[in-house]
C-alpha cells in the first residue's frame, strides 16, 4: 500500500485566524490573486450560520523554499508552516470580514467587504446606503468581533428604540441570540486536510489540479499557471505583472494599457502556448509542459526543461510591449476603437497570436501584418468565429498555418485571406449580414462591423460635421448632445403601431446623428422633420452622409419595415465596401470558389458530406443520410450561414454526387437533386429556405457536387425531430466545425445572445 500523504483534521475559525496573522499560515503563490465578490462573502456566512457545509481545506506543510505571501500583515515575516492548497477565496473573505482588514481588486485598489446582519429575519445583506439607514440592521458585522462588540449590540437596540420598534424582554433576548450566534461563528470547526512534508512540489501542485478539476470552476490555463508557480515562478509572474501594469494607474512609463482589452494572465499564457505549441486546446499543455511524452505517458525532467524554454521565448514576445502595441494598431486600422466595441476577447487575443506567428515565425514586417490581421480580427469578430468552441476553432486554424514553410510570409498571407473569403462569400453580404442585422441587440458583433466600418470610411455624423470616430474615441470627449438615436422617432411609431424594444429599437433604425436644436425634442415622422433639416445642409453632404449612413433613396417617404428591410441591405454594403479598403489592391470582391472551400477544409463555415442520398455501404438509398442535411443546414442558419459540399469527403476527397443522382429515378440529373434538397429542407425545417439557402453544381477535376450555401436567418430555425413528431421542435446549431443540438436554458440563453 502507497504511503499516505495526507491527514484529516479540524481548525477553529478563530484559530485559523490567528495563525494567519501571526504567520503560521501562509498563502502560495500557485493560486489566482483576486478574492470573491461581496455577494460571495455573504453567502458563506449565511451557510455557516445555517450549519451548511462550506467545504473542506487543504494545506500542505512545507519549508521557506516555497514562495509564499501573508493574508495579514501582523506576520513576523518567518515562513509559515502550512500552506493553503485550496480554500484561498473562503479563507481571505473570512479573515477580511472578521478583521475589518482591505482586500485588493481587481483594479488593484484597497477596499473593505462590509456584511450586514438582519436579526430578526437572520439574513445576511451586503452593506449599501439604505442599510447603513435601515435600524433593524447591524450594517457592519465585523464589529462583533472587536473590542466594541458590546458597545455595538447596544447601539443596534438603541436605533431599534429610536424608531419607535417597541421590543418585548423576550423578544429582545431572541434578538441578542441570534447575534450571539453571528459572534460564534468564530468557533465554526473547518474540516482540513493537510498534505504532509514528504509531499513533494510535483505532487502538490498534482493534488491541486485533481481536487479542483471536481469542484472549483478552474480551467486548464489556472492548471498551467500552478505549474508554473512551482517550475518557472518568474515566468508566472511575469504574466501577472503584466495584467497589473494594464490596469494600475499608480504605474508610469511605458505600460501595456490600452483602450480595448484588461489582459489577464490566462489569457496572456493562451497567447504564449498559441505561439510556442500551435496548440489551442489546453487539455494536453499541461501534460506537455510536466515533460510527459503524451505517446508513451513517461515524464522526463530534461523534456519538462525543454518545453518551458519553448514557453518562454513565446510568452517573452507576447509580453514584449513593441509587439503588443503594434498588434493593437490592427485594430484601430479595423476600425475600432474601445473595449465597447469588442464582445469577444477571444478574437483579440487569437489574433494577437496569429500577429505574433506571422512576425517572428514568418519573417513579416509591421506594415504587412497590419492590415492582414485587420481583416483578420474583422472577420473573426464579426462572424463570431471564437464565440462557440474557441479553442476547437483556432487549432483548426492553426493547423492551417503549421503546414507552412517558417519564413514563407507570402503563404501565411495567402492563407489567412483565404480563410477569410472562406467566411465573407457573396451570399454572406447579400444574405447573412443583412439577416443578422435584423435584431435591436446593442451588444451585436454586426452593429460593431457598421460602427467599426463608419470609422474606416472616416464617416461623418449624420447632420453633422463631426466623425463617427471621434464620438467612439475611447477618452469619451464627444458631446452629450450627439449619440446613437432613432430615425422614425418612438412616438410616431407607437403611433402608428409599432411597440416593443424589438421593433422601436431596431439597429436599422438607428444611428449616430446630432439633431438640430429644434428638431431634437420632435416626434415628428421623417417625412415631415427631413425637409426642413435638408434645407439647411448642403446638398452634396447630405448625399455623402446619406450613403454612409446606409440610408435608402427616399427613405423619409417609406413604411417602417420597408424602410427597416432596404437599409439592412444597405449598411451590411457599408460594411462590404468598408471591410473591401483593408484589403489594398484588392478592392473588388473575388468569388469563393468550390475549390477554395475544400483546400481550406472544414471549418465553422464549411461542411463536408459524401453523399446525401446514397450509402456506399449498403449500396442503396438511405434516407438517414437526409436528416444529416437537415440538421446541417439548421446548424448554419441558426449560426453565421455557411457553406456544405457534398460529394466531398471528409479529408477534402472530390467523390462526385453520382451515386446520389442515381438514386432519383426519373430525374437523375442537377434539376431533380435541387428539387429533393428543396422539398427535403422546406418540409423538415420551421421555415421556408428559399430566401437563405442557394444551390448549385461546380465541377472539380472532372466530378460533379453540390454547393448548398446558407445564409444567417433572422430568427430561430427548428427541424423536424429525426424519429418523426408533428412538428419542427430539434434546435441544431453551428459551433466549430460540428453541428450540436441545444435545449432548455442553453437554447434559451442563446437566442437571446444570438438574435437579441
Amino acid at each position: 500500500m502507497p504511503p499516505t500523504l495526507y491527514r484529516d483534521t479540524g481548525y477553529s475559525l478563530n484559530h485559523l485566524i490567528e495563525d494567519i496573522k501571526v504567520g503560521r499560515i501562509g498563502l502560495p503563490d500557485i493560486q489566482r490573486p483576486f478574492v470573491w465578490s461581496a455577494t460571495k462573502t455573504r453567502d458563506l456566512f449565511d451557510s455557516m450560520y445555517r450549519g451548511y457545509p462550506i467545504g473542506t481545506l487543504m494545506f500542505w506543510e512545507t519549508g521557506a523554499e516555497a514562495g509564499t505571501r501573508q493574508i495579514g500583515v501582523e506576520s513576523s515575516g518567518r515562513a509559515p508552516q502550512l500552506l493553503i492548497v485550496d480554500g484561498q477565496q473562503r479563507l481571505t473573505s473570512l479573515f477580511a470580514v472578521l478583521t475589518g482588514r482591505p482586500v485588493l481588486t481587481k483594479s488593484f485598489e484597497q477596499r473593505r467587504i462590509r456584511i450586514a446582519f438582519h436579526p430578526q429575519d437572520q439574513t445576511f445583506e451586503v452593506t449599501d446606503a439604505a442599510i447603513e439607514r435601515d435600524a433593524h440592521f447591524i450594517p457592519d458585522i465585523t464589529t462583533l468581533w472587536s473590542s466594541g462588540y458590546k458597545t455595538a449590540v447596544r447601539q443596534f437596540f438603541d436605533r431599534l428604540d429610536q424608531a419607535n420598534e417597541k421590543l418585548s424582554d423576550a423578544h429582545k433576548d431572541d434578538l441578542e441570540e441570534r447575534i450571539d450566534r453571528v459572534r460564534d461563528l468564530r468557533e465554526f470547526r473547518f474540516q482540513v486536510v493537510e498534505l504532509g512534508a514528504s509531499a513533494n512540489e510535483e505532487q502538490v501542485a498534482e493534488v491541486f489540479v485533481r481536487i479542483n478539476s471536481e469542484g472549483v470552476k478552474l480551467n486548464q490555463s489556472d492548471f498551467i499557471l500552478t505549474l508554473m508557480s512551482v517550475h518557472w515562478e518568474q515566468g508566472r509572474r511575469q504574466l501577472e505583472d503584466f495584467s497589473r501594469s494594464a490596469v494600475d494607474p499608480a504605474v508610469t512609463g511605458p505600460s501595456p494599457r490600452n483602450p480595448f482589452l484588461d489582459p489577464s494572465p490566462d489569457q496572456l499564457l493562451r497567447v504564449a502556448v498559441a505561439v510556442a505549441f500551435r496548440r489551442a486546446r489546453l487539455q494536453h499543455v499541461y501534460s506537455i509542459l510536466r515533460g510527459k511524452d503524451l505517446e508513451t505517458g513517461r515524464v522526463s525532467a530534461e523534456r519538462r526543461q525543454q518545453q518551458f524554454e519553448r514557453l518562454a521565448a513565446a510568452q517573452e514576445r507576447a509580453l514584449d510591449l513593441t509587439n503588443w502595441h503594434e498588434f493593437l494598431k490592427c485594430l484601430t486600422t479595423a476600425g475600432f476603437r474601445n473595449r465597447k466595441m469588442i464582445t469577444s476577447d477571444n478574437a483579440l487575443l487569437f489574433s494577437y497570436s496569429l500577429w505574433l506567428i506571422g512576425r517572428h515565425d514568418f519573417g513579416l514586417d509591421v506594415s504587412t501584418l497590419r492590415p492582414m490581421i485587420a481583416r483578420w480580427f474583422f472577420m473573426a469578430h464579426t462572424t463570431g468565429r471564437y464565440t462557440s468552441s474557441p479553442e476547437s476553432q483556432l487549432e483548426s486554424d492553426l493547423g492551417r498555418i503549421t503546414s507552412l514553410a517558417t519564413g514563407d510570409g507570402t503563404a501565411f498571407v495567402t492563407e489567412l485571406d483565404r480563410i477569410v473569403a472562406a467566411n465573407f462569400t457573396g451570399d454572406y453580404w447579400d444574405i447573412s449580414l443583412p439577416n443578422r442585422l435584423d435584431t435591436s441587440s446593442s451588444r451585436s458583433p454586426v452593429l460593431f462591423a457598421y460602427l467599426a466600418a463608419l470609422n474606416i470610411l472616416d464617416a461623418e455624423v449624420l447632420f453633422s460635421n463631426l466623425r463617427v470616430k471621434d464620438l467612439l474615441d475611447p477618452s469619451g470627449a464627444g458631446p452629450n448632445s450627439v449619440g446613437r438615436d432613432r430615425l422614425f422617432h418612438r412616438k410616431h411609431l407607437e403611433s402608428i403601431g409599432f411597440s416593443g424594444t424589438r421593433q422601436l429599437n431596431a439597429i436599422a433604425n438607428m444611428a449616430y446623428v446630432e439633431w438640430p436644436p429644434a428638431e431634437r425634442n420632435n416626434a415628428d415622422a421623417p417625412r415631415d422633420y427631413l425637409p426642413r433639416i435638408a434645407e439647411a445642409i448642403d446638398p452634396e453632404t447630405l448625399t455623402r452622409q446619406s450613403r454612409w449612413h446606409a440610408l435608402p433613396v427616399g427613405w423619409e417617404q417609406l413604411d417602417y419595415p420597408t424602410f427597416l428591410e432596404r437599409r439592412r441591405q444597405l449598411i451590411a454594403r457599408v460594411v462590404r465596401d468598408a471591410f473591401n479598403t483593408l484589403a489594398g489592391e484588392r478592392k473588388k470582391y473575388v468569388a469563393t470558389t468550390a475549390e477554395d472551400l475544400i483546400a481550406a477544409g472544414e471549418t465553422q463555415t464549411t461542411e463536408f458530406k459524401s453523399s446525401g442520398r446514397w450509402n456506399p455501404h449498403t449500396g442503396q438509398y438511405d434516407p438517414k443520410l437526409g436528416q444529416i442535411l437537415i440538421k446541417t443546414v439548421c446548424g448554419f442558419l441558426n449560426a453565421e450561414g455557411g457553406v456544405l459540399l457534398i460529394g466531398v469527403d471528409d479529408d477534402g476527397q472530390v467523390l462526385g454526387i453520382k451515386g446520389d443522382l442515381t438514386t432519383l429515378g426519373t430525374k437523375p440529373n442537377a434539376d431533380g437533386y435541387e428539387l429533393f434538397l428543396r422539398q427535403l429542407l422546406d418540409d423538415s425545417l420551421s421555415a421556408s429556405t428559399a430566401p437563405t439557402v442557394r444551390i448549385r453544381f461546380p465541377q472539380i477535376a472532372g466530378q460533379t457536387i453540390c454547393q448548398v450555401t446558407v445564409a444567417a436567418s433572422g430568427r430561430p430555425i427548428f427541424a423536424k425531430p429525426a424519429k418523426g413528431g408533428p412538428g419542427a421542435s430539434d434546435f441544431w446549431v453551428r459551433v466549430g466545425n460540428a453541428t450540436k443540438q441545444l435545449h432548455g436554458d442553453d437554447l434559451i440563453k442563446y437566442q437571446e445572445e444570438h438574435w437579441g
